[in-house]
């Protein structure tokens, strides 16, 4: 019976990730663009090399996007080391696709590692993308390789969730109503 729920499991977690992979790579010219950030209010040490951002902030880099109430960035591991924190209620990420579909992602909290290329989404977790989604906990999603991993909550059911939309079937060409009379 172990043996059967890992396999389910297994491929659950294979599905999930070709659900985000399949028709998708994140806009890797992204992460050769600059980083822009606006707030209302910024406080920054720089012998810490840490800042915090508050009121209405918005990250830019390309086509990705995390807006939040808040916002800290420990930059102490050195340049392109950061770690961008945002939390808000909810915080949310948003990063159009090379096939032009857009990737959003929301929860409490919202780390964005920059060398890494990752999120990780904390507290009423969700990612979604070309109406296919995935609920949980936590979630963390690797940019760049297309990975996810999720955990479910200790709430109501405590599971991840996962929804797939059918795909529509192609319409068959209908057969002429007028058939030609000999």
């Amino acid at each position: 019976m172990l043996k059967q729920f890992t396999n389910r499991l297994y491929r659950a977690s294979l599905l999930t990730a070709l659900l985000f992979s399949a028709s998708s790579h994140a806009g890797k010219d992204d992460f050769t663009k600059k980083i822009e950030l606006a707030s209302l209010y910024q406080n920054a040490d720089g012998i810490a090399k840490r800042a915090s951002y508050q009121g209405n902030v918005v990250i830019q880099q390309g086509s990705l996007k995390v807006s939040a109430d808040e916002l800290e960035i420990d930059a102490s591991k050195g340049e392109g080391n950061e770690i961008f924190i945002a939390t808000g209620s909810p915080a949310k990420y948003s990063q159009q696709q090379e096939d032009g579909s857009i990737v959003t992602a929301q929860a409490d909290k919202i780390e964005y590692h920059r060398q890494t290329r990752s999120l990780s989404l904390e507290g009423n977790a969700q990612i979604q993308q070309n109406s296919s989604s995935v609920q949980g906990k936590s979630i963390k999603f690797n940019m760049e390789l297309e990975q996810i991993i999720a955990q479910g909550s200790d709430q109501e059911s405590g599971r991840v969730i996962t929804t797939f939309q059918p795909v529509s079937k192609p319409k068959e060409p209908e057969a002429d109503q007028q058939e030609e009379q000999p």
